[in-house]
């Protein structure tokens, strides 16, 4: 490839347009030959890539994605900013399943759909966006509102605890996106998200488990507790109810079949079970929920058990001492 062209397409993954290849010397039929060579790979109309860099970013989907969205705002021109679900994928964060590959696109004068692309018109403040490849993207609570706004509420929750738990975004600035977006279509439903969000969740089942409980009636509980006994600490539990000292553990199957590290799984189990032992010598109780417990057949008999355990109380005297863990994103800068 020429040196000019080369420049330019190193500075966006090696995206290049059919102008700026006749720019950098090439004539049109040596661009068809290398098309038709499978040299090239046609991304859209007039925007290519060198084929085995394209055939390098097939087992990288967020990478895949990103490629999509500089190939359509290459073709755009300048204006519009990567947002939405596809911002979202930028900044790593949880996508649900169910969202299509479409690249979001926002632009503050111009609506528009294409093949491939969605572009939304709404205001884009300079502290809204951030710069990639040259490019605007959504801030990561920009990104985050505007995606609350048209998903689930509970896969909205996902993400936004996976944020803060993994310091992404604050507290903060996601409270002064919501008001900054008072008046949008779905506000509501991204003020419930944020609401609901509670960045000590450290996976998303324990969300989805949290949520779970929440609907049927409970009380909301507290997260990532410690349990210290007159030895010192004992136990970090994923739920909380302090009343009637009833801790709840969101066990998935990768916790024991893969376990973190590479350790051993029965080394795992074993130490889980004389875990969860000490603690049930000093009068707490244990729920243990899997995903399959929150499907609707199973999730009224959860409910109706913890439901029981929480109006029981803790029988005896208190032999614990409870350590609250506070909420990670709670002091940290978004425009680090």
């Amino acid at each position: 490839m020429h040196p000019d062209l080369e420049r330019i397409a190193g500075r966006r993954l090696g995206i290049f347009t059919g102008r700026e290849a006749v720019a950098a010397g090439y004539r049109p039929d040596e661009i068809r030959a290398a098309l038709k060579a499978a040299r090239w790979h046609r991304l859209r109309r007039g925007v290519y890539m060198r084929a085995h860099e394209f055939a390098d970013t097939r087992g990288d989907a967020r990478l895949r994605h990103l490629v999509d969205c500089v190939a359509v705002l290459v073709s755009l021109g300048p204006g519009p900013a990567i947002s939405h679900s596809s911002a979202a994928r930028v900044h790593r964060f949880e996508v649900p399943r169910g969202v299509d590959g479409d690249v979001r696109l926002t632009d503050e004068v111009q609506w528009r759909c294409g093949r491939g692309y969605r572009v939304a018109r709404a205001a884009l403040p300079p502290a809204d966006l951030r710069a990639v490849l040259g490019f605007g993207v959504t801030t990561p609570a920009r990104t985050l509102i505007d995606c609350a706004r048209e998903w689930e509420l509970v896969d909205s929750v996902v993400a936004v605890d996976a944020a803060l738990q993994n310091l992404r975004v604050s507290r903060a600035a996601l409270h002064s996106a919501v008001l900054a977006a008072s008046h949008w279509v779905g506000i509501g439903a991204a003020g419930r998200a944020v609401h609901l969000a509670d960045g000590r969740a450290e996976s998303p089942l324990e969300t989805r488990g949290r949520l779970a409980l929440l609907a049927a009636g409970l009380p909301r509980p507290e997260l990532q507790v410690e349990l210290h006994g007159s030895r010192g600490f004992l136990a970090r539990v994923d739920a909380w109810f302090d009343d009637a000292a009833v801790a709840v553990e969101f066990d998935g199957q990768v916790k024991y079949l893969d376990p973190h590290g590479g350790r051993d799984p029965g080394r795992v189990l074993w130490e889980e079970k004389r875990r969860e032992d000490a603690v049930r010598e000093l009068g707490v109780r244990f729920i243990r929920v899997a995903q399959e417990d929150l499907s609707l057949p199973r999730l009224g008999e959860l409910a109706a058990r913890t439901r029981s355990m929480l109006a029981t109380g803790l029988l005896g005297p208190r032999r614990f001492t409870v350590v609250r863990t506070p909420e990670p994103g709670s002091a940290v800068d978004d425009a680090a």
